[in-house]
């Protein structure tokens, strides 16, 4: 992908943000349901539960061809969601899962290789940028973050750095996919942060958007 393209991409995931701020805004997020409280165990739900990591742009990953230490080693994808191997020129990895990349790879190596056995391990998470928790408005450091197994609400608190001193928390709000449909939910997030009530803490699933507004004194 050249830089043009790029820019343009990052240009549509900033007007897309921006679109929803303006979407959202218009109602108290006080009127949107709830959702559930995290489970206390890793969760099982249907939704969580069925998630697999899925490859990323700029994700380390570790290829080992067993009994062919030459060809073995590790590997960064690139912005183009390629890699490229002593032995396999620009072979598609983003939007895969581990297993499907390493099933690829024994197809495009069995070439050279009499019966490849191939194990790919993902060494450094940045994932797809679609599956990434975002978050916006009143926290301490918003940012977009990568998604992990079982994270909770608190997890992305914890990431980034908590509430300003002006977030109206308890009117906070999350957007998710659901079916194709987007949904929205109130979040008690100064309930969660401020007051310790693990009532109000949720799980979150990757693609996740949570807007914090300001208070308005």
């Amino acid at each position: 992908m050249d830089m043009k393209k790029q820019a343009v991409k990052a240009t549509y995931g900033t007007a897309t943000l921006a679109a929803l701020l303006i979407a959202v805004s218009g109602c108290s997020s006080n009127d949107l349901p709830l959702l559930p409280s995290a489970t206390p165990q890793p969760s099982l739900t249907k939704n969580i539960s069925d998630y697999k990591y899925l490859i990323g742009p700029g994700d380390s990953l570790s290829i080992f061809v067993w009994g062919n230490p030459e060809i073995s080693g590790g590997y960064v994808v690139r912005p183009d969601g390629m890699i490229s191997t002593s032995l396999v020129d620009d072979l598609p990895a983003s939007g895969r899962t581990p297993t499907e990349l390493a099933r690829s790879l024994e197809a495009h190596l069995a070439e050279y290789v009499r019966d490849p056995i191939v194990s790919v391990m993902v060494s450094g998470f940045v994932g797809p940028y679609s599956e990434q928790v975002r978050v916006i408005g009143e926290a301490s450091s918003p940012q977009a973050i990568n998604y992990r197994e079982n994270m909770t609400l608190l997890d992305v608190m914890v990431e980034v750095g908590g509430l300003t001193e002006f977030a109206d928390g308890n009117d906070a709000r999350l957007i998710r996919v659901i079916n194709g449909q987007q949904k929205q939910f109130n979040l008690k997030m100064a309930d969660l942060v401020r007051d310790g009530d693990i009532r109000a803490n949720i799980d979150i699933l990757p693609g996740d958007i949570i807007i914090i507004p300001e208070s308005w004194f």
